[in-house]
């Protein structure tokens, strides 16, 4: 059991018989009344995401989960499959526990989320930047720009990135998983 004043993001706790993820959460005082917290909750089954809140004070139930290293195999018409980095057991996941699965590459590692009672995979959390090689990208037209003009690259994986004007094929680069944006040039 924990209480309000234990949340953090990446807590995972159930709540209305789901377990959900903490991804953001204010502690509020308003001037009149009791304090509360407002937060934002992930649904790690149907990757939904709810507004919530709570009293101050109110305790929760957590949940026990594991985060495990694996690497990423290959995709085929089951799913995502994945290999534990540490027993060598294969495990596949369906596209909609991934969150950005076209930014995956062969090798690539990642960690899987798992429920510690009932041994259930979760959700697959991808590293924050992956490195990927551009395949094709519309060569960028000097006097094109106003300001930060982009083009549409498509990534070794099939996924297409919106990239700076000076970004050609063949070259490497870093990505944000989490918001599937430019990040850097790789050297």
């Amino acid at each position: 059991m924990a209480t309000t004043a234990d949340f953090r993001n990446g807590l995972c706790i159930e709540y209305n018989n789901n377990l959900y993820t903490i991804v953001e959460f204010q502690h509020v005082k308003p001037g009149k009344g009791a304090a509360f917290v407002r937060t934002k909750l992930k649904n790690l089954k149907s990757g939904k995401v709810v507004e919530n809140t709570f009293n101050s004070g109110v305790k929760v139930t957590t949940a026990r989960v594991e985060r495990r290293p694996h690497q990423f195999l290959y995709k085929d018409d089951m799913g995502y499959h994945f290999m534990d980095s540490n027993s060598f057991e294969q495990v596949f996941l369906q596209e909609d526990f991934i969150e950005n699965a076209d930014l995956l590459r062969d090798g690539q590692e990642v960690e899987i989320l798992y429920h510690a009672e009932t041994e259930t995979p979760l959700s697959c959390d991808m590293p924050p930047f992956v490195e990927l090689t551009i395949t094709y990208a519309e060569p960028g037209v000097k006097g094109d720009t106003a300001t930060n003009a982009t083009k549409p690259a498509t990534m070794e994986t099939g996924a297409i990135i919106q990239v700076p004007l000076f970004i050609n094929e063949n070259e490497k680069i870093k990505v944000d998983t989490r918001t599937r944006t430019y990040s850097e040039r790789v050297k």
